[in-house]
Formats: C-alpha cells, structure tokens, sequence
C-alpha cells in the first residue's frame, strides 16, 4: 500500500521515498499557466497538485458534512408546528 508522507517545513512541502508516481493528463495552456505560477517554480509542479488534491479533498468532505446538516435539520419547520403552543407552559425562575 503506497502512502503520502507530508511534512511542511518553513512553508516548504517535503515528502517521503514511499510516495507512488502517477501519470495525469492536461491541456496544455493550463499546464503552461501552471508552470508560469511562482508558486510552482519555487516549489515544483508535484507539490503543488499534492496540495491542491488535499485542499480539494478537505473541500468536498466540509460539503459532505454542510449537506448532512442541511438534510438533518430541513424538517425544524415542522417541529415548530408540532411544539405551537408549548412555549408558555415553562415556568422560568424570576431573578
């Protein structure tokens, strides 16, 4: 099983011997514009895309759990119909 070792350094990524090689496709005037950014000058085009593929992954799960609100709390409304009526019968303590 291959494993990505991040450790950030001075704001420098360094990564482990353990890391797997793959190959992707690009269009060429995105690759060039890539290659143009200072960022991935100083730091290489790799460690650029590894840490665009871990923003892209923190994004898509704080979406997952955005959407599991929304779905967990869309039927308040009708808690509020069923509890109508209920908020006078507290007794609150006088100060």
């Amino acid at each position: 099983m291959w494993m990505i070792l991040f450790i950030f350094l001075q704001g420098k990524s360094w990564y482990s011997s353990i890391m797997k090689a793959i190959q992707i496709t690009f269009d060429e005037a995105l690759l060039e514009k890539l290659d143009r950014h200072p960022t991935v000058q100083e730091r290489g085009r790799s460690a650029v895309l590894r840490e665009a593929a871990v923003e892209y992954l923190k994004r898509r799960e704080a979406d997952e759990i955005t959407r599991r609100y929304r779905t967990g709390y869309q039927d308040v409304a009708a808690l509020d119909d069923e509890l109508d009526g209920w908020s006078g019968e507290g007794a609150w303590p006088e100060d």
